[in-house]
């Protein structure tokens, strides 16, 4: 645990009592804290009742009054589409809000780092789609160094619940822009930006408050480092904005796709190869094509932000390269779950919207597609570039019949249930095909949470395999 400092004696309101929540409240406590617990769930009363805290109705009148701050979940809006009643009347009773994130900033460094050799360091992850397997591949290839590393925030441990950092030790963290909007302090020691794409824009006012809620990572605090993805012209945008010029090596730009030799420091991927630039020259590279945890060009971009990661911390080239062939992917985001005469089954529940969806279809050859659940703001239309691969799409879910509207003259059957469209898939695979969960659409339609809609694609594959 790392106990929050600064509320010594002080009232902190906490609102949403999730992981993060529970986590947050025993830190707080541990730093001296009184924290006054709420949630609008009966059911996650509940639980926190049962772990011995005592909850206060922040709703009622002068619930605020003497609170030195309200520490939110980041699944609760505190802006767009509308503020949360609570956060509202604590913003006008001039109570600061934070988020667990800005109190682990403000509270990681201890006393015992006086003593250390080499001092902790934090590198954070953000962006549209892969920080996710971007933060386990950095903690993957670190552990694999030998050194001391811990992974935390939108994966992993809550980062109130971690250890306190050894000597040396890395602490990598996975933020979403629920977690870097509202966070009042961002320091990280590097900062990755992996790309842009619409998403989540309700929440953010549209793009330009998505981008800069991202943008707060890098603008806050400042990091030593900033890996930044240049694919988009936001990530084009920020790297501008961070470096002093062309020659400036305290910016990594990293690319999958372009050739990027003109900077002081870059680290990009073409036809399955990693490159490592610095000065003007090439020191590096690494063949991704027979990687099997990495399949595809967003995953060689996610090679190339982890592996800009890993030498910003003193790793070598080779050290990196032996963690990459060793990395087994994670769970739903391209992960291949079976394979049986010459047929692959893959998962890639994470796939949640239309570009993350359109990246793993260019990662594969001959594809038979299950796309649908709940639909976002444009369907499935910008996948219409990259539907060559397609044989045949199986639609489930609320927007199958939206989804096989945009399809054109790609053979698609409206299946509605994921049972349906993995038995109708197998049968008529082929050798040499790669029968693919890309659902391009949320999963709340008919699962709770992707990771379940990935986890049952995954049973009735090998339950029809097994067969």
């Amino acid at each position: 645990m790392i106990p929050v400092r600064g509320y010594a004696g002080a009232k902190v309101a906490v609102l949403g009592l999730g992981r993060s929540g529970l986590a947050t409240a025993r830190a707080l406590v541990a730093g001296g804290a009184e924290a006054l617990l709420w949630d609008d769930s009966p059911e996650a009363r509940a639980k926190a009742e049962a772990e011995g805290f005592v909850l206060t109705d922040l709703g009622r009148q002068g619930a605020f009054d003497g609170v030195a701050a309200l520490v939110t979940s980041p699944g609760i809006p505190h802006l767009y589409p509308a503020p949360h009643k609570l956060i509202a009347r604590a913003m006008e009773a001039g109570v600061p809000v934070d988020n667990d994130i800005g109190l682990f900033f403000r509270s990681f460094a201890s006393e015992d780092w006086d003593g250390f050799d080499v001092t902790p360091k934090v590198v954070a992850v953000t962006g549209s789609n892969g920080k996710s397997t971007t933060t386990a591949l950095i903690t993957h290839i670190l552990a694999e160094a030998g050194r001391e590393v811990q992974m935390a925030g939108n994966i992993g441990r809550g980062v109130l619940d971690i250890d306190p950092a050894g000597d040396g030790g890395v602490v990598v963290l996975e933020l979403s822009s629920y977690q870097t909007e509202l966070a009042r302090a961002l320091t990280p020691d590097v900062a990755v930006f992996t790309n842009l794409s619409p998403d989540h824009l309700d929440r953010h006012g549209g793009m330009g408050g998505y981008f800069a809620a991202k943008r707060r990572l890098f603008a806050e605090g400042g990091p030593d480092r900033a890996v930044i993805g240049v694919d988009e012209a936001e990530g084009v945008f920020l790297a501008n904005q961070m470096a002093q010029g062309a020659a400036d090596d305290r910016v990594i730009r990293i690319s999958s796709g372009q050739k990027l030799d003109g900077f002081g420091w870059t680290v990009f991927a073409r036809k399955g190869f990693l490159a490592e630039w610095r000065k003007g020259r090439q020191v590096a590279s690494i063949d991704l094509r027979e990687v099997a945890g990495l399949p595809g060009a967003h995953n060689h971009q996610n090679a190339c932000a982890a592996y800009a990661a890993c030498r910003t911390l003193g790793l070598a080239p080779r050290e990196v390269e032996a963690a990459l062939r060793s990395f087994e992917g994670l769970p739903h985001r391209s992960q291949l779950v079976a394979e049986r005469g010459g047929v692959k089954f893959v998962n890639d529940s994470k796939a949640t919207n239309v570009d993350s969806a359109a990246k793993a279809l260019q990662a594969f050859g001959r594809i038979r597609w299950i796309a649908g659940g709940m639909g976002k703001d444009g369907g499935i239309a910008g996948a219409q570039p990259f539907l060559g691969s397609v044989a045949k799409a199986y639609l489930i879910g609320h927007s199958a019949r939206d989804f096989a509207l945009q399809l054109g003259d790609v053979p698609h059957e409206i299946c509605e249930t994921m049972e349906r469209a993995v038995a109708r898939a197998a049968a008529e695979a082929e050798a040499g095909d790669v029968v693919l969960l890309a659902p391009a659409a949320a999963s709340f339609d008919q699962y709770p949470n992707f990771e379940k809609r990935g986890e049952h694609f995954t049973a009735l594959v090998k339950a029809l395999l097994a067969g």
